[in-house]
């Protein structure tokens, strides 16, 4: 893959890493000063990712082995990302909680996903199938709770 040309010969990749970069320290400096107990500080901040803060449309994960495992793994992390970012937040504990691991646990199989696709090693495929069904189950368990206390159940 041929890197892009941008301004003062950087290319687009390592702009994007920079750029993540300066935004993880921003992020460890803001977690460092920010409650501990407080889920809304939490609330918007990205994992170190090359994905942008704010898409237009939600990304979406396709598992697919026309794709490098590095770009699922981006692309996992990218919907991710953006699902933790734009999830409802009200305030209250026990929801905030559930409304955040919710794309979090669909990260997690989305990302186990993709290395079904790649690994040969049968502890790490055994791992990932381990983790495919106790996430998927976990999810359920979150948007069943959701639903009992009158909150959307929003799909990961």
């Amino acid at each position: 893959m041929k890197a892009v040309s941008t301004t003062h010969g950087r290319s687009a990749r390592g702009w994007r890493l920079m750029l993540a970069a300066s935004l993880a320290c921003s992020l460890a400096a803001f977690a460092a000063t920010a409650p501990a107990h407080d889920m809304g500080a939490m609330h918007g901040m990205a994992h170190d990712s090359p994905a942008p803060l704010t898409t237009a449309t939600p990304p979406v994960f396709v598992a697919s082995s026309a794709k490098p495992f590095s770009t699922l793994n981006d692309d996992a992390m990218a919907v991710m990302d953006y699902g933790m970012q734009h999830a409802p937040m009200n305030g209250q504990p026990d929801h905030d909680f559930v409304s955040m691991m919710l794309p979090h646990h669909q990260g997690a199989v989305d990302m186990a996903r993709a290395v079904l696709l790649y690994s040969q090693d049968p502890e790490i495929r055994n791992l990932a199938l381990g983790i495919v069904a106790e996430q998927q189950n976990e999810i359920q368990v979150m948007q069943a709770w959701l639903k009992r206390h009158g909150y959307p159940s929003s799909a990961p």
